[in-house]
């Protein structure tokens, strides 16, 4: 898993509306650091041997670097993402290439953040709702890609998509989570599935330290979460860690920015 990924890139990446609370259209980004912070992001992948998609961003579509809203895709079906208006001109962009890579591509009948609020763990589908996902997609989700789905309740709009507040690190063994952004259900339910809980600080979860990419080895994630970081070095895992301030400016980390191609197959019989 995470070890084939869809990109995009930052070339028109800027802050044209507001719809997360990280988003203010009077602080635009860098444009050509947010640059830099993509391409590095790129580099750290392909270092650890992931395969890299590319998708050209288009001219009307600021946030098309964030590409994790695109879909969740599992096998050779992918489940479009219904994003907020904002967002919706790169729907047409993602679901092309997705046909044209030979995807079934499931269009979403109700809001739906894409892998943003979809985190696959193995066979289990840990699936946000509260914020951009409608949580009647987890039966559309489960039933399209044949996942058992443990719903999570994200409380506010500072973790607006649940990759901000839960990280899969090695599925069915590691996962991290900040236990302030979910409620209390939700945090019982997690604890329930008997792995191994690294729990993460509301202030390091909100520098975005949960919004990252692990393929079981390496670990790619946003600098300035030390605690977080020295957790996962103690499990044997290697740690990269990347600046990612500009892109913040966006809402967004290193986990926004690719669309995992390699979610594994149904396991059990």
């Amino acid at each position: 898993m995470n070890k084939a990924l869809l990109v995009s890139d930052a070339a028109y990446f800027r802050v044209d509306y507001e719809i997360n609370p990280y988003m203010h259209t009077d602080v635009q980004p860098d444009h050509a650091a947010a640059v830099v912070e993509h391409l590095n992001i790129v580099v750290a992948h392909r270092a650890a041997g992931r395969h890299i998609e590319y998708l050209p961003s288009a001219p009307e579509c600021p946030d098309m670097v964030f590409t994790a809203n695109a879909a969740l895709v599992r096998g050779d079906r992918a489940v479009l993402g219904a994003p907020p208006p904002e967002r919706k001109a790169e729907l047409p962009y993602f679901q092309d290439w997705l046909i044209n890579h030979d995807f079934d591509v499931v269009e979403a009948p109700y809001p739906f953040s894409g892998q943003g609020d979809a985190l696959a763990c193995g066979d289990l589908l840990l699936a946000g709702h509260g914020q951009r996902t409608d949580r009647r997609m987890h039966q559309v989700l489960a039933r399209a890609l044949d996942y058992e789905v443990v719903p999570l309740q994200t409380v506010s709009p500072r973790w607006y998509d649940l990759d901000l507040a839960v990280a899969v690190v090695e599925p069915g063994r590691v996962l991290a989570y900040c236990p302030e952004a979910l409620d209390q259900s939700s945090r019982r339910r997690l604890r329930g599935l008997g792995l191994d809980l690294i729990e993460v600080s509301v202030e390091e979860a909100s520098r975005f330290a949960l919004n990252l990419i692990s393929d079981g080895a390496t670990v790619t994630m946003t600098k300035g979460a030390p605690r977080l970081a020295a957790a996962l070095r103690v499990r044997g895992l290697q740690v990269v860690e990347l600046d990612t301030t500009e892109l913040a400016k966006g809402g967004g980390g290193v986990r926004c920015t690719a669309l995992t191609l390699d979610n594994p197959l149904p396991t059990r019989s």
